[in-house]
């Protein structure tokens, strides 16, 4: 089975269906079948829906929270209703200190599974620049974005964690020695956590050119048995699938032979195809 965990219903703003709709989200489920996704999942960036803006101090974020987040519910679980092979996520970012404020969030809603990503860390943006690496020594940059993953895995709010080592966007990276303890300190922090990890392809088409995660930490998380997701990160529906297939062998050549499946939070392990 080949899942697509990772990707982006908002559509423009000026579409005459409204940035969510479940004839949107038909246009993915078609891209998907072209691609060979067996099943897709929505993950909508948290920070655009208004239910979430007391949470976040950041003014990028703030200035994102228009969207209602009923509506990007309700288009999904219109598609569900359709028959169609999707299920409803959310990605999350994570800030040490609001946890309760992201469980009351998340609380009211039928989720199949959530999302954790860390896309700032001390109030650096991590995948934008000038960011993160770029204000810090890319080996303390490394560490602090590691340790706010670990908080993220253990935090018990997220079912995956997506892109996980993100800090590696722009192929700025701490020294070897370095980044081997980091990714064996937070495959240790993901095993206790029991989260999964995403093996994303969206690295691919970013400055690094490389999929997420590193061939080490992906093989520290096997070697745990720690369970993975697939994703593409797509974010219009002409990308949803791509390179998932890349990801797929990736994990397979790691030692994986499944693939996580989510229904309403539960979590089964299928046959990687």
């Amino acid at each position: 089975m080949i899942v697509d965990y990772h990707m982006h219903l908002r559509g423009p703003d000026d579409s005459p269906l409204g940035p969510y709709s479940a004839d949107r989200a038909e246009e993915y489920v078609a891209q998907a079948g072209r691609a060979g996704v067996d099943e897709i999942g929505f993950s909508d960036h948290v920070y655009y829906f208004r239910q979430g803006k007391d949470l976040w101090e950041i003014p990028w974020l703030l200035e994102r929270c228009t969207d209602d987040l009923d509506d990007y519910v309700d288009a999904v679980l219109e598609a569900k209703r359709r028959g169609l092979p999707v299920k409803l996520g959310l990605e999350v970012d994570y800030f040490p200190g609001i946890e309760a404020g992201i469980a009351a969030l998340l609380e009211p809603y039928p989720w199949d599974y959530v999302l954790g990503s860390v896309h700032f860390v001390d109030g650096f943006p991590v995948d934008q620049e000038p960011g993160l690496v770029h204000k810090l020594p890319a080996g303390e940059a490394w560490r602090r974005y590691f340790v706010w993953l670990r908080n993220a895995a253990r935090s018990g709010l997220f079912d995956v964690l997506s892109h996980p080592d993100l800090v590696k966007i722009f192929g700025m990276r701490a020294p070897d020695e370095e980044t081997h303890y980091l990714h064996i300190e937070t495959a240790d922090a993901i095993e206790a956590a029991r989260v999964c990890v995403e093996v994303s392809a969206a690295g691919l088409h970013k400055p690094v050119g490389e999929l997420y995660p590193d061939r080490e930490l992906l093989a520290a998380c096997h070697e745990r048995d720690v369970p993975i997701t697939l994703a593409s990160d797509a974010h219009q529906p002409e990308h949803v699938g791509r390179d998932v297939a890349k990801a797929a062998a990736f994990a397979r050549e790691v030692g994986y032979e499944t693939v996580t499946v989510f229904d309403r939070r539960e979590r089964r392990q299928e046959a990687l195809g």
